[in-house]
C-alpha cells in the first residue's frame, strides 16, 4: 500500500490543478495565516464570540449539514432549519448542497477509490487533500451542467428548495463577511 501512497502523491500534486483547487489552498492558507496576527488584537469580548462561534458553527454542521440534510434523521421548524444551516456556512465547509452531495457519495462509495475522502488513498488526503481536489468531489467534469446533473441526482431531497439554491449562490458573499 505505501507504494501506492506514493504514486498517489505524485498525482495529487503533479496533477492538473483548476481555479476551484487553486482557490480552496488560498483559503486554508490565508485563514491559518491570519491566525499569527490574532495576539496581536486580542480583546476579550473577541475572545468569547470565537469561542461562541466555535460552538455554535461546529453544532449547526454536525446538525444541519450531516444529520439534518444528509441523512434526514429528523426535521426542524423551517427558521431554525435555516438558521443552522446558515450558520453551517460559516464554517467554511462550502454550501450545504456541495457538504450533502459530497457526504452522501462518501457514504455511497465508503472506503473505495469514488469515495471523495476515501482513507486508501492516504492519512493526509483523506483527512484534507481532498478538499483540494474538485475532480475527487466531482469526477473529470468538463462542463458545469455535468456536475450539475451529478449533484442533482445526490440531493433530489434538497435540490427544490429555493432557500438552499440562494445560500448556494451567496456562500462566497456569507463567508467573505466573516473575514
Amino acid at each position: 500500500m505505501g507504494e501506492w501512497v506514493t504514486q498517489w502523491r505524485v498525482e495529487f500534486l503533479g496533477r492538473e490543478w483548476n481555479f476551484v483547487d487553486i482557490g480552496s489552498v488560498v483559503v486554508v492558507l490565508a485563514l491559518h495565516l491570519l491566525t499569527l496576527l490574532a495576539p496581536f488584537h486580542f480583546t476579550w469580548p473577541a475572545f468569547w464570540v470565537a469561542v461562541a462561534l466555535y460552538f455554535v458553527v461546529g453544532v449547526s454542521v454536525n446538525l444541519s449539514y450531516h444529520r439534518q440534510l444528509s441523512h434526514r434523521s429528523f426535521k426542524l421548524p423551517k427558521w431554525l432549519e435555516y438558521f443552522f444551516a446558515y450558520c453551517g456556512v460559516l464554517s467554511f465547509q462550502r454550501s450545504p448542497l456541495e457538504w450533502v452531495s459530497i457526504h452522501r457519495s462518501h457514504h455511497q462509495f465508503t472506503d473505495t477509490l469514488k469515495d471523495p475522502h476515501s482513507p486508501v488513498r492516504g492519512f493526509w488526503y483523506s483527512h484534507i487533500g481532498w478538499i483540494f481536489d474538485f475532480r475527487s468531489r466531482f469526477g473529470k467534469v468538463q462542463r458545469p451542467t455535468e456536475t450539475q446533473k451529478k449533484r442533482k441526482a445526490l440531493l433530489s431531497n434538497n435540490m427544490n428548495n429555493q432557500t438552499r439554491q440562494l445560500e448556494e449562490k451567496l456562500e462566497t458573499e456569507i463567508n467573505g463577511g466573516k473575514i
